[in-house]
């Protein structure tokens, strides 16, 4: 068959709620571009409706629809990925499917792709999240450019464009855990982020709590830089200096003004303070050996259940 122009890549977890809404916007968006597309659905191990209603949708537009169904939930970089690996478009988009980040925007991001851009990236403006989210999303976006050496805005808007030749690359990196917005810009020559809408989740609830926030930043962090890393060897080498100095003062002290049971409080803070720096640290390290355990152990990725493609 022939490649379409235009791949919308959609990973779907329990969203049978929003699904109905998601098709009755999606497919006229598309329709109305006037140019070959299709749609790769990724079922990540749903526990719901959601691959029958999936199914029902690629019967309602025969040739246009691919579903992907996993055996078990993988996440949602992976579930991209598995999408990237079967997408043949020259140009692909991937969204949520939770309708947070309307499909009205994908022409815009199509049209900077058609300018020359290879990355598109997207901005969430008027973001309907809670304050303590946003306030959050702001400072990790911070954090993760000082350390990765990247200048993304919006790390947590998966809306986004990529042409051919990023999704080449990327489909040839294996490892298991990894942060495609970022994959994508290390290997971008002309990247642009535009501003897009943002809106409330209007069915269903959010896949991502708080420790799959946290467990995902980690992945951005170690999986791009060595920057944690280092930190925490200058601030062990900080640690032994301040240390070694309080050692010699409190020898000159014991000296000169004599033995002293003052300040066994402080001595414990410090003791404590300085644990705490210890096991942090040999998290860190966990953290980076936990990910070359997974890497060298060479499992798949994810394991997909079945495809249904244009073919069958």
């Amino acid at each position: 068959m022939n490649s379409p122009l235009l791949s919308v890549v959609i990973p779907v977890y329990n969203e049978e709620e929003s699904l109905p809404l998601l098709f009755a916007r999606l497919m006229p968006v598309l329709e109305s571009l006037n140019r070959s597309y299709e749609v790769v659905f990724i079922n990540d191990g749903s526990r719901d409706r959601s691959l029958s209603m999936l199914l029902e949708c690629r019967d309602r537009y025969p040739g246009r629809v691919v579903v992907i169904d996993f055996n078990g939930n993988f996440g949602q970089h992976m579930a991209i990925m598995a999408g990237f690996s079967q997408a043949r478009g020259e140009m692909i988009v991937t969204m949520d499917a939770d309708l947070q980040n309307p499909p009205e925007e994908i022409p815009r991001i199509l049209e900077a792709l058609e300018s020359g851009h290879d990355v598109v990236g997207t901005v969430r403006s008027g973001r309907r999240d809670p304050l303590f989210r946003k306030f959050a999303s702001k400072l990790v976006n911070r954090l993760s450019n000082r350390i990765t050496g990247l200048k993304l805005n919006d790390y947590g808007c998966m809306m986004r464009g990529y042409n051919r030749r990023i999704i080449n690359f990327i489909n040839q990196c294996k490892e298991t855990t990894t942060f495609i917005p970022a994959l994508a810009q290390k290997f971008a020559m002309n990247p642009v982020e535009i501003p897009i809408a943002h809106s409330e989740r209007e069915q269903g609830q959010s896949k991502y709590g708080l420790y799959r926030l946290i467990r995902l930043n980690f992945d951005l962090m170690t999986g791009f830089s060595l920057i944690p890393l280092q930190a925490v060897t200058m601030l062990g080498m900080i640690v032994s200096i301040l240390s070694l100095s309080f050692g010699v003062f409190l020898l000159l002290r014991r000296l000169i003004v004599g033995p002293e049971v003052e300040g066994v409080f402080t001595l414990m803070a410090i003791s404590f303070f300085l644990m705490g720096i210890t096991l942090f640290s040999v998290g860190l390290v966990g953290e980076y050996i936990g990910r070359i355990y997974q890497e060298v152990r060479e499992r798949p990725r994810f394991v997909i259940r079945k495809v249904w493609s244009h073919e069958d």
